[in-house]
């Protein structure tokens, strides 16, 4: 995207800063799988997912582990991957509003096309002309020219391109035929849009499905299309007559996925009901159960380096990917000596995978602990974590144990205000952090588990400080000594070491941790990792992205938040009500502060203890007063709230969220014990 579109763009928007916490290498699909597209030459499949991972498998059952590569650089879903010249280019539609091109066989990202104005559902391909069409939940289809894609670079990618209007709903599937001579959209409007490509003319308007069209294909030339939709219908539609010229109703439920074999003879259909079967498209009563998977099917990706086909790849929104092998289903569909129960199958072909590509566990619950620091995830395994926002990491694996119960052992009386929000869409914590609250949380060094040098225990806050964490390797946000009066200049053998003060000088968050800035509720402005921030290129982008109030925060810390509260004495200490003070304390104060303010300011000492205190010669230092003034005042004084005596260790925000939990500002009375 040029430079300038995305500084209007961050000017125009509140920007967001979101990070993900995860694993330097992410080897397991950690969440359903949305696309799949097979490489024969190379023995490669790759799979693209919910988790904003696109991975390459080897398919070579030799190998021990498949593994090959991430492809990391979206933000959300990944909805679709096709790949293109040969293998050379991959294309990809994500949630994150973007289509990028990729380099299939290195696995980097090439550019990022970032005309979309919403999620990108579906891609369709045309071999044959180079020709790739992307559309989704903005309406829009937009045709791209493939040669023209890998031509442009990371930053040169404004590229112009002729776009389908028309559609009056979200697309959800795209096709095109190999020609490039016809394309065809579906969505939740129900009916099939088609177009012809070279002119962008519409063609024609195809009424039938009474519910979402999920998936499209086309034959080579263009005359025949098949549909998928969530009404649970397959459809034959001729497009030379415009009209539906059969209907197959093979499953219970919604058909989300659909592959053809060359021959445009056979389907294989998959979707809600996890099962796969083949249709004979010919001769509808002919139909196999291929295989019942063990969650609702999205994808399929047939091999086609034999046909009949030998296997088919099967993407669900689990996380493992299975190949399933049709070696039985030839001799069903060569014979034509077909068992009664072939019209209604049962048993199912095959019921082991022939092989699998193992996927990980994903988060699906969270809670976020009072401290707003820590918290407790519980994954598709059942297997509770608990994790630690500031450092940006899993701190204990707690196995399979009671949700629940976990959260009540870790409760702690304390108040701290929302900083953050999480979201758990890609199966792993992406926590967000927006201007109007990152910077409400306040809490004491020793409270954090932090120790100062020089033994003080000053207040840090939370968002400021893992704002410094992020950016530590950003140039800019090091502040040399020099510049800084307070800092002495460091000799190092009688020479001056020019050392830069980077991060927030407590903790550091893991140099792998993938940092986003994105527009408030939508678009991704960029995406880079915490340890490239020092690269020039990411230098340079973060200087074009990052909003002034990050920018900020990297030098000087935010200002405390204050609390209003009144002080009263208390109804049986039978003292005269005062004049309502309004007092304003920061919200962090202990309850021994006020009363030691109580003590000394309110009730006067009798002089009795005034003698006592004064009758030794020497001088108390003041240290030895205040400690005096505290030690009384507990002795002397008690504080409460809604007729709650307070201890003395809590602070004034715990106070009022957890004892006070009205509306109006705090009122705190106070008493002397009774001796």
């Amino acid at each position: 995207m040029a430079a300038h579109h995305r500084q209007n763009t961050a000017g125009r928007r509140k920007v967001q800063v979101s990070y993900v916490i995860r694993d330097e290498v992410e080897k397991y699909n950690r969440n359903g799988v949305n696309a799949l597209q097979l490489d024969p030459a190379l023995n490669r499949l790759f799979t693209a997912g919910r988790d904003s991972i696109i991975r390459i498998w080897s398919v070579n059952q030799h190998k021990q582990d498949p593994y090959i590569a991430s492809m990391e650089h979206h933000t959300d879903w990944v909805n679709d991957i096709v790949l293109c010249c040969n293998g050379k280019t991959l294309i990809s539609a994500s949630s994150d509003t973007t289509v990028k091109v990729w380099n299939a066989h290195k696995g980097f990202c090439m550019s990022t096309l970032r005309t979309h104005k919403d999620y990108v559902k579906a891609l369709a391909y045309a071999k044959d002309k180079e020709l790739v069409a992307s559309a989704g939940l903005d309406r829009q289809i937009f045709l791209w020219d493939v040669n023209t894609l890998t031509a442009l670079t990371a930053s040169n990618n404004t590229v112009t391109t002729s776009s389908l209007s028309g559609n009056k709903d979200s697309i959800y599937s795209l096709a095109m035929n190999q020609l490039g001579t016809i394309i065809v959209s579906g969505s939740t409007e129900k009916v099939l849009r088609v177009w012809d490509p070279r002119t962008c003319a519409k063609l024609m308007k195809l009424k039938g499905h009474t519910d979402n069209v999920k998936a499209l294909l086309l034959n080579r030339d263009g005359t025949q299309c098949l549909s998928g939709s969530s009404d649970g219908t397959i459809r034959l539609w001729s497009l030379g007559q415009q009209r539906c010229i059969a209907t197959y109703r093979v499953h219970d439920e919604g058909v989300w996925a659909l592959q053809v074999n060359d021959a445009f003879t056979h389907v294989y259909s998959g979707g809600r009901d996890r099962k796969i079967y083949c249709t004979d498209l010919r001769n509808p009563d002919i139909r196999v159960l291929i295989c019942e998977e063990k969650a609702p099917v999205l994808k399929m990706e047939l091999d086609r380096s034999a046909d009949p086909p030998p296997a088919i790849w099967v993407a669900t929104t689990k996380s493992t990917v299975n190949k399933w092998t049709l070696k039985g289903i030839h001799n069903f569909r060569a014979s034509g000596d077909y068992d009664n129960d072939c019209t209604n199958p049962i048993t199912p072909l095959c019921t082991q995978p022939d092989q699998v590509i193992k996927g990980g566990a994903s988060i699906i619950q969270c809670h976020i602990l009072n401290d707003k620091r820590h918290i407790l995830t519980k994954d598709t395994n059942n297997n509770v974590a608990y994790w630690d926002v500031l450092k940006a990491c899993k701190v204990e694996d707690l196995g399979k144990v009671d949700f629940e119960d976990e959260i009540k052992k870790r409760f702690k009386m304390v108040y701290v205000p929302n900083w953050f929000s999480v979201d758990l869409k890609t199966g792993m914590l992406t926590i967000t952090l927006d201007e109007s609250d990152c910077f409400a949380a306040w809490v004491s060094a020793k409270d954090a588990g932090f120790s100062s040098p020089d033994g003080s225990d000053p207040k840090l806050n939370l968002g400021g400080l893992l704002l410094q964490a992020l950016l530590e390797y950003w140039p800019r946000t090091h502040v040399n000594p020099m510049d800084e009066e307070e800092n002495e200049v460091n000799h190092v053998n009688g020479e001056q070491e020019n050392r830069v003060q980077k991060g927030n000088g407590y903790f550091q968050v893991p140099p792998h941790t993938p940092v986003i800035f994105g527009e408030a509720g939508g678009r991704t402005l960029f995406r880079l990792l915490c340890r490239d921030s020092g690269g020039e290129t990411e230098s340079m982008l973060l200087n074009e992205t990052v909003p002034q109030w990050v920018i900020d925060i990297t030098k000087n810390m935010p200002k405390f938040n204050k609390i209003p509260f009144y002080l009263q004495p208390h109804a049986s200490s039978g003292a005269k009500t005062l004049k309502k003070d309004r007092l304003s304390a920061s919200d962090m104060l202990q309850v021994r502060k006020v009363m030691e303010h109580v003590y000394e300011k309110i009730i006067n000492l009798d002089n009795e203890s005034q003698t006592t205190s004064s009758s030794n010669n020497e001088k108390p230092g003041e240290q030895e007063k205040e400690e005096d003034i505290a030690v009384l005042a507990e002795e002397k004084i008690e504080l409460l709230c809604q007729d709650q005596v307070l201890d003395p260790n809590m602070d004034l925000r715990t106070v009022k969220h957890f004892i006070w939990k009205s509306g109006g500002d705090l009122t705190l009375h106070y008493r002397q014990k009774s001796t």
